[in-house]
Formats: structure tokens, sequence, C-alpha cells
């Protein structure tokens, strides 16, 4: 069993800037695709960014929603077995509970269902 932990959340103002850590249990941390969710009040859970292993065709191939490229950053540090959100020109509609996510086959992608270890989240605001 995987644990994934995340942090780096808070409260931040509109043009601010925060980085989101999610740090892995387990040694095989470098094959894993590693995704981020987030989840707005009463809204749905959405995509945000993924990233592939290092290791696959791919190479470490970054992939985002529409609503944060540009913006986001998603970077993976497999000696600390740890993924980052950098989140830059935050607005009030980033505000959420973000959560990482990881598939242990490699593909990752924007289905939340298709990653097999999720983590509890961390609360990001944006105040306007």
């Amino acid at each position: 069993q995987v644990q994934l932990v995340e942090s780096g959340g808070g409260l931040v103002q509109a043009g601010d800037s925060l980085r989101l850590s999610c740090t892995a249990s387990g040694r095989t941390f470098r094959t894993y695709a590693m995704g981020w969710f987030r989840r707005a009040p009463g809204k749905e859970r959405e995509f945000v960014s993924s990233i592939r292993p290092s290791s696959s065709t791919s190479g470490s191939r970054q992939y985002y929603s529409d609503s944060v490229k540009g913006r986001f950053t998603i970077f993976r540090d497999d000696a600390k077995n740890t993924v980052y959100l950098q989140m830059n020109s935050l607005k009030a509609e980033d505000t959420a509970v973000y959560h990482c996510a990881a598939d242990r086959h490699g593909v990752g992608g924007d289905n939340w269902f298709g990653y097999e270890y999720r983590g509890q989240g961390t609360q990001v605001t944006v105040s306007s």
C-alpha cells in the first residue's frame, strides 16, 4: 500500500503563488504516474495536472487542464519520492482541496479512478 501525503496548502491572495508537495511511501515512486486533482465546494472533482514517470517513452511528460495551463507547473523529484505542483497567478476559482494520486502502471491521465492511490488532500484558499 502506498501512502500519499500532501502539504503546502494555505490561504493566499489572488495573484500569489503556492507550491504543493506530495510525498509517497515505498520504493517504486519513480515508476508511478502522478496526478493532481481538486474539488471545490459544491463542484465535482476535476483534473488539474499529471506527469508520467521519467522511464516512460514520453519521458516525464506533463499534462494540464485548460484552466491551469500556463499558470501551474508539475514536476517530480524521484530521489525524494515527491511530486510538486507550483501554482502561480492564483485566482479565487482555484480555491479547492487539492489531492495527489499515484498510478503504479505509469499511465496517469485525467481520470481520478485511474489512479490506485490517493492522498487526503490539502486546502488551498485564494481570496480575491
